[in-house]
Formats: structure tokens, sequence, C-alpha cells
């Protein structure tokens, strides 16, 4: 079945079978490989998208579902709080294999522009469903702390 959909600010087409995850329809359908499949269950936030600018789990969102909203994947995400917390993923050295930096990354921006400076437990709360390989939690988070201008604390948590 053909779905019209619109993904980071373009109008697309995706031929595939009703029920197909978003994240299947976007990695395999539109070749944006960003998003990853991390467990296919909603539990680890490797294939977080935002959709109208809120962090979703593509593995469990039906393409039908999604209707006239708009899809925003790693590859179109865009503006100044993307830009700081890239420059601040770089700079705390965030990425270890990066598998799930794409979702971390999603749900750090959604967060920071709906609050600006948020605090540590904030902070924790949003990013709490995305689980890091490598566990590199500390310094995603003192990252977002940078982004949102917030002075990063000091050495706890182990690193």
């Amino acid at each position: 079945m053909k779905y019209s959909l619109r993904v980071n600010g373009a109008a697309r087409d995706a031929d595939v079978e009703p029920g197909t995850p978003l994240l299947w329809v976007l990695r395999e359908a539109l070749a944006l490989t960003g998003t990853k499949f991390g467990c296919g269950a909603a539990q680890c936030g490797a294939c977080t998208v935002q959709v109208d600018g809120e962090p979703v789990r593509s593995c469990v969102m039906p393409i039908e579902l999604l209707g006239a909203r708009e899809v925003t994947t790693i590859e179109g995400l865009a503006g100044p709080v993307a830009d700081r917390l890239r420059a601040a993923w770089k700079d705390h050295d965030v990425p270890q294999c990066g598998f799930c930096q794409s979702g971390q990354l999603m749900t750090a921006e959604a967060l920071l522009r709906a609050i600006a400076r948020p605090d540590r437990a904030t902070i924790e709360r949003a990013l709490s469903g995305n689980v890091c390989r490598c566990a590199t939690y500390v310094r995603i988070r003192r990252a977002v702390e940078t982004a949102a201008g917030i002075e990063a604390g000091g050495n706890e948590g182990g690193e």
C-alpha cells in the first residue's frame, strides 16, 4: 500500500504493507539508516525519532498511525539546540560504539526545546528510556547540561 508522509521537511512516499513499523519505513523504504533498530519493543530508545517534535519509538509505531504528522530523523535534526548538542557530544567525547546516539540526541533535543535549562533530575528522567550499551550515561548527561548552558557536575558516576 502506498503511504504519503512528511519526513525531515519533505514529502515522501513509501510502498509498504499496513502495520509496517515506522522504523522499517524509514530504514528500508526511505534509506534513512541513522535511526537504529535495537530491541523492537520500545524499550531501548535506539529507534527514537520525533513526530511533530515529540520523541517516539519508531519500532512500534505502525505507519498507518502516522497520518499527516511530521517525522524528523537524526538526518534532519537541525537548529540551534541540535547544533549545541552535537558540539557538546563532541566536547564530552560521548560516543563509543555510537549505536544509541541518534536516539539519545533526538530525545535530548526535544527535551531542550521544551525546557531550555532542565535540572539534572529532569535530564535523567527524560533520557532514562534510552539505553547506552557502552554506559556513557555520565558523559551524555554532562553533554546535555553543557548544551543547556548548565554547569556540568563533578566526577560522580564513576567517570
